[in-house]
């Protein structure tokens, strides 16, 4: 038996299961179904993590030498080196010993990487393509087509390696269409692509406005707030001597590289802490409330300003992500709306100025006294509904 060519997930009479579950009706036929991303965590012993090292050394030569190709075809000729020019040498180079990655769509998924890469340059004007170095290239992808990775129980099978022990703490619920194996650090992850049904949540008659702040993570229309949990500030004690102590190392030692995984290990505690709040709080914020208002903030350009530490250890973005996919799938309507004058307006509609320092807002036309960020969220709130849609007494998301 060829277990290499079944995708999916054992069940316990030994089948392959790759289904949503009964409970769950599929869309109507046409409509494409969502996808997201389960991720888990892998064990593997010394030897099967050896080969997944080889594996991705092996992938970052690929991507290194396509991309020397490209280059020094433009540099002499002037000639564009297509994805479908360099995958038909893949066939050659396996033959012929100069490519030791087991499954050929693994491989072609390598090259379909740097011609994004180049998609986006051409998109962007800037931001031509760079070697890679093999410390930092640390995923390999087994495409939906390929037959060349499947989970059995507690188990994954990769085309070229033994049974490696995963850690399935949640149940994969809809269709397994590609598998990302991630190094980080010194752990190894496996990342499915799952295409599922949204189950949708009973309707709520909660409405609220959500105001983003760093004083505040966010103020709610209700008149709730919730401290910035500031997570890298806390670290940063500890972090800054990890740093002290890496930087005390010589290059290319033993003992330089127990430091830089010492510092990696800081950080990504610092990524999930925030990851596990943001899940959290947008979870119970979609739970409660059918519609919710948020502002389109553009965090980019504020992670710019003097306050860019702050900004990026609160995660506004990803907070807001979270909000609407979850919103999406529970089928909640989330509105995004302009954040111009938010915290400069009263929710009777009069102006009310007020500096960076003024935390507090008083309205004396309408004679409200309240916290700036809760008016903020409030006002958030009436822009929402005013931003609906109805379309046949169907409200549409307004994104």
């Amino acid at each position: 038996m060829n277990i290499g060519r079944n995708v999916g997930i054992m069940g316990e009479s030994g089948k392959c299961l790759n289904t949503i579950p009964a409970h769950v009706n599929r869309p109507d036929e046409g409509l494409p179904m969502p996808v997201r991303s389960l991720k888990y965590r892998l064990y593997p012993n010394q030897a099967q993590a050896e080969w997944l090292t080889g594996q991705l050394r092996e992938a970052c030569s690929l991507y290194n030498d396509a991309l020397q190709e490209r280059r020094d075809a433009w540099k002499t000729c002037r000639k564009h080196v297509s994805f479908y020019e360099q995958s038909r040498q893949l066939k050659d180079l396996r033959a012929q010993g100069l490519l030791k990655i087991p499954n050929f769509n693994c491989a072609e998924e390598i090259l379909k990487r740097l011609d994004r890469s180049y998609s986006a340059l051409f998109r962007r004007g800037y931001g031509f393509p760079r070697f890679r170095s093999v410390r930092r290239f640390d995923s390999i992808t087994f495409p939906k087509r390929t037959s060349g990775f499947s989970v059995y129980g507690d188990r994954l099978r990769l085309q070229g390696c033994s049974l490696i022990k995963i850690n399935l703490h949640r149940r994969v619920d809809g269709t397994i269409k590609t598998a990302t194996v991630k190094r980080e650090g010194q752990k190894w992850f496996v990342t499915f692509s799952v295409e599922y049904q949204p189950i949708t949540l009973p309707a709520v008659e909660g409405e609220c406005g959500v105001d983003v702040g760093l004083t505040s993570f966010v103020a709610l229309s209700d008149g709730s707030t919730i401290a910035a949990p500031q997570f890298f500030r806390k670290a940063q004690a500890k972090l800054r001597r990890a740093q002290r102590h890496l930087a005390r190392c010589k290059r290319g030692s033993k003992r330089r590289t127990k430091a830089l995984a010492r510092v990696a290990r800081h950080h990504v505690k610092v990524r999930n802490q925030r990851s596990d709040f943001h899940h959290k709080l947008s979870r119970q914020i979609v739970n409660s409330n059918q519609l919710i208002a948020v502002e389109d903030l553009n965090v980019k350009g504020l992670a710019q300003s003097r306050l860019a530490k702050s900004i990026h250890d609160a995660g506004w973005s990803s907070f807001v992500n979270m909000l609407t996919y979850k919103a999406a799938d529970a089928g909640r309507t989330l509105v995004r709306v302009n954040p111009r004058g938010t915290s400069q307006t009263c929710i009777c509609g009069a102006s009310v100025p007020k500096e960076l320092r003024d935390r507090w807002h008083d309205c004396p036309e309408f004679e409200l006294s309240a916290s700036r960020d809760v008016v903020s969220a409030m006002v958030i709130l009436a822009a929402g509904r005013a931003a609906q849609i109805v379309t046949n007494g169907d409200v549409q998301c307004v994104i």
